[in-house]
């Protein structure tokens, strides 16, 4: 086809729309009007205001479909904000959980170590229990160390607010108990061992000086005229000046120079018991002061109604003079 014929062809088409534009009406039919209205689309206002209606009904189809798709999707995203926030807060408690089971069982491992410690220590103390039994001679069936003492009454168990692992748990209240009775039984023992201590220390025991007896208690040739004559006492030959200790804890009741026995000190131990030490060089305690075992109380020599130097000792019990042998020869 060529260009005059395809031009003749647009100008014809252009004439032909003019034409229906310029034919084409719109009747409006109304009930309350008698007479119809004629639109007349040939007419540019008429057709501006036809288009300006048709693009603001388009957009309020299109606002009012977003309007409603908004109101659709909303709950779903608000729903999926609160499971994310939900998830979040899963995730943080969880870390939290970590933590704080990670504290615990560092806190369950310290008190398992700490245990570990405190049995431990329970053992030594049943071994001292044991070994002080056997020092002091006590009755092992009165105090036995693996055996729980008898206990009783009702407990109170409303307060309690934590509660350990089970195992744990057990062997904390089974050490507890174990180390209460351990408690009651040492303190008893301590009891005993303190009064035997000071029933020990208050009664004469062992050798005032060093030394050998040289003359035993009771009758004997008096070694100045060679008569009979009862010895009070033994005598333990020692060199001069070698210490005097007291035998015994007690009160100095006299210190001074007795008619025969020279220097003298005389100890009260206040059970009925009293010591003296005569012939001494020295004295080095005075009257009313307290000694306790082992105190030098005066240096040997041969002051009095003596041949040499020596300890003259005597044991006095309930006011009757007794034989000192067998205290001296006695270990405390």
């Amino acid at each position: 086809m060529s260009r005059a014929a395809r031009s003749g062809w647009s100008d014809a088409l252009h004439g032909a729309g003019f034409r229906l534009w310029k034919d084409m009406q719109i009747i409006l039919v109304s009930r309350s009007r008698k007479l119809p209205k004629t639109l007349d689309l040939a007419d540019r206002r008429i057709r501006a205001k036809l288009c300006l209606i048709a693009g603001s009904a388009l957009v309020a189809v299109l606002g009012l479909g977003a309007i409603l798709a908004m109101a659709v999707a909303s709950p779903r995203d608000r729903a999926l904000a609160q499971i994310r926030e939900l998830q979040h807060q899963i995730r943080k408690q969880d870390t939290q959980l970590d933590g704080v089971r990670q504290d615990s069982q560092r806190g369950l491992d310290a008190l398992a170590v700490k245990l570990g410690q405190l049995q431990a220590q329970s053992t030594r103390l049943n071994a001292l229990g044991e070994r002080l039994i056997q020092v002091g001679k006590l009755d092992e069936a009165e105090f036995s160390f693996d055996q729980p003492p008898a206990v009783g009454g009702v407990e109170d168990i409303s307060g309690s607010a934590f509660a350990l692992p089970q195992t744990l748990n057990s062997s904390i209240e089974q050490l507890s108990t174990q180390f209460d009775s351990q408690q009651a039984q040492l303190s008893a023992l301590q009891s005993l061992l303190m009064d035997a201590r000071i029933d020990s220390n208050l009664k004469p025991t062992g050798m005032p000086v060093q030394g050998y007896i040289s003359s035993y208690f009771g009758v004997r040739a008096d070694p100045f005229d060679g008569r009979s004559a009862r010895h009070t006492g033994i005598d333990v030959a020692t060199p001069l000046g070698t210490p005097v200790h007291a035998v015994a804890e007690g009160m100095v009741t006299f210190a001074g120079v007795r008619s025969g026995y020279g220097n003298v000190v005389e100890i009260d131990h206040g059970n009925g018991y009293m010591t003296r030490y005569a012939h001494n060089s020295a004295l080095e305690v005075r009257p009313g002061q307290h000694v306790q075992v082992g105190d030098v109380i005066s240096r040997a020599g041969s002051t009095g109604r003596s041949t040499g130097s020596h300890l003259h000792f005597e044991v006095w019990y309930g006011g009757r003079v007794v034989n000192p042998l067998a205290f001296v020869r006695n270990h405390r």
